[in-house]
């Protein structure tokens, strides 16, 4: 059965013939699922049943464990995730093919490191896809959700564990919408959020590293445009501080968060490999231009978090309207 996504600004077709990726599927795309089923796919995701490998007989070596064509690429244990891919570009709809194909280690992993599995696995059969469609659009991937906070629509930067799920929760809590945990992909004006559940403490879901566990995200919105961005840190302070920023800072912190996130690591090599392969689409996305228009044309402010939580977003985001 074909189900559809909306997520990072595409809508992703998604098809498999194995029942427990079927399952992985439903659980990684935490109820959205053809929430929004409209318009025509822009990216298919197939997952076959066969384990046999992909033809690749008359394709030209690309690097080790890849081969490429004219109109396509074939990868080996995609990302070490245990499925082949290939991924073929010659038509109006591109097309990423999964086959599972794991190694003796990759079948140890799947079992044993069963959270680290089910993250990879979930990255490379729907996220890297949409993002790397996205990329075609000139839009970058950046970690760094976007949420309301009371009439303001911030871009949240900074690395992980900084604090940026703790200050969402309360805002969806408080009844704000967000548009992701940690990941969107921008053009410099709107942010896209990709879909995903929300990993945060004491949440009754799969549990996952770092001490925390999985649940749906309430009140998801599609897309925001950001009217602020705010570098966050985290201070040794009992109390918060919050303040206007130089452009430069939170561009960086936009950049260099991107490239410190785990959810990330392996889109690069993903993206660049069958930019290689193809000649479609940049082979490496835009993210620091990206980070310097959001930056430039957006006030900056930073928040420097105190050691255990305290004021909410919206409240601190007041304090600066007052100095201001």
């Amino acid at each position: 059965m074909k189900r559809t996504l909306q997520t990072a600004g595409e809508l992703i077709s998604i098809e498999s013939a194995l029942p427990w990726v079927d399952d992985l599927i439903e659980e990684a795309t935490a109820g959205e699922l053809d929430s929004w089923n409209f318009g025509a796919p822009t990216v298919a995701v197939r997952v076959d049943s066969t384990s046999r490998a992909f033809d690749r007989v008359t394709w030209e070596p690309l690097t080790r464990g890849a081969w490429k064509s004219r109109v396509g690429v074939v990868i080996e244990d995609v990302c070490s995730s245990g499925f082949d891919l290939q991924v073929r570009v010659g038509g109006d709809l591109p097309e990423f093919s999964f086959r599972w194909r794991p190694a003796l280690r990759g079948q140890a992993a799947a079992l044993l490191l069963r959270s680290r599995f089910i993250l990879l696995a979930r990255a490379v059969l729907i996220q890297y896809p949409a993002l790397w469609r996205a990329g075609l659009r000139g839009r970058a991937p950046l970690h760094a959700p976007v949420c309301t906070a009371g009439d303001l629509q911030p871009m949240l930067a900074g690395p992980a564990g900084v604090g940026k799920t703790t200050l969402l929760t309360r805002e969806l809590a408080s009844g704000g919408h967000a548009i992701s945990d940690n990941i969107c992909v921008s053009d410099g004006t709107t942010a896209w959020g990709l879909v995903e559940p929300m990993r945060v403490e004491g949440a009754a879901g799969r549990s996952m590293p770092h001490g925390r566990a999985e649940r749906p995200m309430e009140r998801r919105a599609t897309a925001m445009i950001p009217d602020l961005v705010v570098a966050l840190r985290r201070g040794s302070a009992s109390v918060p501080t919050v303040g206007r920023c130089d452009t430069a800072t939170v561009a960086r912190s936009l950049v260099t968060g991107t490239y410190m996130a785990g959810e990330l690591r392996r889109f690069w090599g993903f993206a660049a490999t069958i930019a290689a392969g193809t000649e479609v689409g940049p082979a490496h996305p835009p993210v620091e231009r990206i980070a310097e228009i959001l930056a430039f044309r957006l006030p900056c402010a930073e928040i420097v978090l105190s050691r255990q939580p305290g004021a909410g977003l919206g409240q601190l985001l007041n304090r600066l309207e007052a100095i201001a």
